[in-house]
C-alpha cells in the first residue's frame, strides 16, 4: 500500500489514456524503442513537455516525453506502478521530500498513486528525455 502522506486524491490520476492512443502496439514478439530519436517535440507551452503514448504492450504502456529547460509536469499520480528514466539531458523528479537528479542511466521504480513530479532545470540541455513505463499488467491480442 502506498504511503498515505504520498498520495493527494486532489492531484491527477494518470493511466495510459491520458497520453492518446499508442503509435505501436506489440505484436507478440520483441519490440524495440529508440527513445532518442523517436521522442516528441517539445510542447510550445512554456511549461509542459511533449508527451506521446509510443508503445502499448503486454504488461505495459512505454510514455516518452522531452522536456525543454524550465518545462515541467506539476504534481500528479499514476493508476499503475511505473518506472521512469532518464534517457538523454537532466530532470529532477521528486516524490515527497524526495528530489532526485535523472541523468542518462538513473531508474527510478514508483509504486500506483505516489503523488510525484518532474521538473527541468533552465541550465538543462536543449533536450531531455524521459522514457515513462507504465507496468499495466493487462494482456493484449
Amino acid at each position: 500500500m502506498a504511503d498515505p502522506s504520498l498520495t493527494d486524491i486532489t492531484v491527477p490520476i494518470n493511466t495510459p489514456d491520458a497520453f492518446g492512443a499508442p503509435e505501436v502496439s506489440s505484436t507478440g514478439t520483441m519490440t524495440v524503442i529508440d527513445s532518442i530519436a523517436t521522442a516528441p517535440q517539445t510542447d510550445p507551452s512554456p511549461s509542459r513537455p511533449g508527451v506521446r503514448r509510443h508503445l502499448q504492450g503486454d504488461g505495459a504502456n512505454v510514455i516518452l516525453m522531452n522536456f525543454a529547460p524550465g518545462q515541467r509536469l506539476d504534481d500528479h499520480q499514476a493508476a499503475h506502478p511505473i518506472t521512469v528514466q532518464c534517457a538523454e539531458g537532466r530532470l529532477l523528479f521528486t516524490c515527497g521530500d524526495e528530489v532526485v537528479e535523472m541523468r542518462p542511466g538513473v531508474v527510478l521504480h514508483l509504486t500506483s498513486h505516489l503523488t510525484h513530479r518532474v521538473d527541468c532545470p533552465a541550465d538543462a540541455p536543449e533536450k531531455n528525455v524521459l522514457i515513462l513505463t507504465m507496468l499495466t499488467g493487462e494482456r493484449h491480442q
